[in-house]
C-alpha cells in the first residue's frame, strides 16, 4: 500500500501522466486492464492471488493489449528471461531512482524495451531498443507449470483451500485437486509445507523475512 501510494503521488505530478486505477491483487489487475485500457501497467511480481508475470501473460493477451512494465526486488536472470514469454516490454528493480522511472514508463508506451542497467548489461541488450530487435529469451517457467497449474500453486502457497481456490479460479474443485497433483508430480513436492517453501523460493508469494518487514 505505501508504495503504490508513493507511486501514484509519484506519477500524479507528471502532465502527460495519468493514472487511472490501482490493483492490490493480480487478478484484479487483469480485470481492470481490461475494463479501463490503459497504455502502461506497471507491475510487480510479487502480488496476491494471481503473481505479476502471470498477470502480465493475461493482460498482454488482451485486446487492445497494453504495454508491461515490470517493477520488482527481484533481478535474477529467472524473471527477466520470462519477459518475452509473458509478453512484458519492460523490468526495473525497485531501487530505480524516479526520473529513470518517469523515463522507463515514456519508453514503454513508445513500444520500447527498457531494462535496469544491471540488467541489461547482463543479457548484453541495449537499454530502450525496440522490443522487436531484442533476441528472444528462452523462456523459463517454474519447472514447467502451465499458466493454470501456477495459479493453483500460488493459492496454495498463500493458505487457502481446494474449496477456496476453485472459487477463486471459476471451476470444480475436482479439477483444482487434479492440478495440484500435478504440480507436485512435476515438482516431486508432495506436501503443502514443501510448496510454499518453494513458491516463496521462487518469488512467487513473498518470504516471511519479506513479511515481518512490512
Amino acid at each position: 500500500m505505501v508504495v503504490r501510494q508513493g507511486l501514484r503521488a509519484l506519477l500524479t505530478t507528471e502532465s502527460d501522466i495519468e493514472v487511472i486505477g490501482e490493483a492490490e491483487t493480480g487478478r484484479q489487475a487483469v480485470e481492470m486492464a481490461k475494463r479501463l485500457h490503459p497504455s502502461v501497467v506497471l507491475m510487480d511480481i510479487v502480488m496476491p492471488s494471481l503473481n505479476g508475470l502471470e498477470a502480465a501473460r493475461q493482460i498482454t493477451r488482451q485486446d487492445p493489449a497494453p504495454k508491461v512494465l515490470i517493477l520488482s526486488s527481484y533481478g535474477d536472470d529467472e524473471y527477466v528471461s520470462r519477459l518475452t514469454e509473458v509478453g512484458a516490454t519492460g523490468y526495473l528493480i525497485k531501487q530505480t531512482a524516479a526520473d529513470d522511472l518517469l523515463k522507463a514508463i515514456r519508453e514503454v508506451e513508445r513500444g520500447r524495451r527498457v531494462l535496469s542497467p544491471s540488467i541489461a548489461s547482463r543479457f548484453q541488450v541495449t537499454s530502450s531498443e525496440p522490443v522487436a530487435n531484442k533476441p528472444n529469451a528462452a523462456p523459463v517457467r517454474n519447472d514447467h507449470l502451465t499458466p493454470r497449474e501456477a495459479e493453483v500453486l500460488q493459492l496454495i502457497a498463500e493458505g487457502q483451500t481446494n474449496k477456496q481456490i476453485a472459487s477463486e479460479l471459476g471451476i470444480s474443485a475436482k479439477t483444482v485437486e487434479k492440478h495440484r497433483q500435478q504440480v507436485m508430480n512435476k515438482l516431486r513436492i508432495h506436501d503443502v509445507a514443501g510448496l510454499t517453501r518453494y513458491a516463496m523460493a521462487k518469488g512467487v508469494i513473498k518470504s516471511s523475512t519479506e513479511l515481518r518487514l512490512e
